[in-house]
């Protein structure tokens, strides 16, 4: 009851140090991610909190598998250069024995990744989706960003307007410039708003600017002065209906449509919390090490075997995706090797102590 007890509070110390990392270093990413497309006007400034709350969402179950991992191996790796593993096989307490409190750990764990990885992140990832094309049926004005010059949908016209209001509706300081045929044109205002035409075509209203209109390297450019200019904006050509990818459909929607697309989004989906599972487990006879070897050789094995593990799941889910292995294949292929590679590993660090134990001096 004690080494169940002790065990449970360090794997759980452990974890919540590991999860703090992992959330950092992936919050810290997408930050700078997401700054930079705000920066270049691909998306305003106040999306970046809402794409960075769906993001989290999408990455916690991996976020969380790699806790898992990381916690056990950390926790038991230190009980053997503390060789505090010496004090507990001397009391009984085998490799195996610590599979019980390990199991106790990781079951909540891999409950909550099963639900984020079948609901949450596509969820999530539907979100995201929506919002980005939202984004992207904007019309000029409303994307482009105050203080950026920004290129309109069509490429034929530049924008830049200094300020601009909450609403969208008042804007300060108007330069454009366009392009038609062998023509170049440069309007400027002072200020300006939006208007909406009967026909639901949007205008922008410049009031009191010029317009510069001629071709580049001849003198023929004409100045006009004006006190009300409009100017229709272009809206996006992209169809205004939205068809969600894989990654965000329902569970319920891939099994009942078993594409292959849909298919190998569900093989991921149950790779995630099998995984999980596996890996928690795997921790244990990767964290075996001696005290006076060195102390990262055990670390670099795990990692590669993580990332390894991470690989094939991808590389089967392509197959299955591309038709060249069955879903049940592509499935169950990599999870049954790892489990025996975890069976060799145990069997590898259990019976070669107890071989090495009865040689003879």
């Amino acid at each position: 009851m004690i080494f169940l007890r002790s065990t449970l509070r360090e794997f759980t110390a452990v974890g919540i140090a590991v999860f703090i990392v992992l959330l950092v270093i992936t919050f810290t990413t997408q930050l700078i991610r997401f700054l930079g497309f705000a920066a270049s006007g691909r998306i305003p400034a106040d999306a970046v909190l809402i794409l960075l709350g769906f993001s989290a969402l999408a990455y916690l179950p991996v976020l969380l598998s790699g806790t898992l991992f990381g916690s056990v191996l950390l926790t038991v790796t230190r009980a053997y250069r503390d060789s505090e593993m010496v004090v507990w096989h001397s009391s009984g307490v085998g490799l195996l024995a610590w599979f019980r409190p390990v199991l106790l750990y990781a079951a909540p764990v891999v409950v909550l990744v099963a639900c984020f990885s079948f609901y949450l992140t596509p969820w999530a990832l539907g979100k995201t989706e929506q919002y980005y094309h939202q984004l992207e049926n904007r019309d000029d004005i409303s994307a482009v960003p105050p203080g950026v010059f920004k290129e309109s949908k069509t490429g034929d016209r530049v924008l830049f307007v200094e300020k601009v209001t909450s609403d969208l509706t008042q804007v300060a300081n108007i330069f454009v410039y366009s392009v038609q045929g062998d023509r170049q044109w440069v309007m400027v205002a002072k200020r300006g708003y939006t208007e909406l035409d009967s026909n639901g075509d949007r205008f922008l209203v410049a009031l009191n600017g010029r317009r510069y209109t001629g071709t580049p390297g001849q003198a023929d450019y004409r100045i006009e002065r004006f006190e009300r200019y409009a100017m229709r904006i272009q809206q996006s050509e992209s169809s205004k209906s939205f068809f969600p990818t894989q990654k965000s459909l329902p569970t319920r929607q891939l099994l009942e449509q078993p594409t292959r697309l849909n298919l190998s989004e569900l093989a991921w989906r149950i790779a995630l919390p099998v995984s999980t599972l596996i890996l928690a487990l795997l921790a244990l006879p990767l964290s075996v090490v001696n005290p006076r070897s060195g102390r990262f050789v055990n670390m670099l094995t795990a990692l590669f075997l993580f990332f390894m593990y991470s690989n094939l799941v991808s590389i089967f889910q392509s197959w299955v995706a591309k038709g060249e292995v069955s879903f049940w294949i592509g499935v169950s292929t990599v999870h049954v090797l790892m489990a025996f590679v975890l069976t060799l590993l145990l069997y590898r660090r259990i019976y070669g102590l107890r071989l090495r134990r009865r040689r003879p001096a």
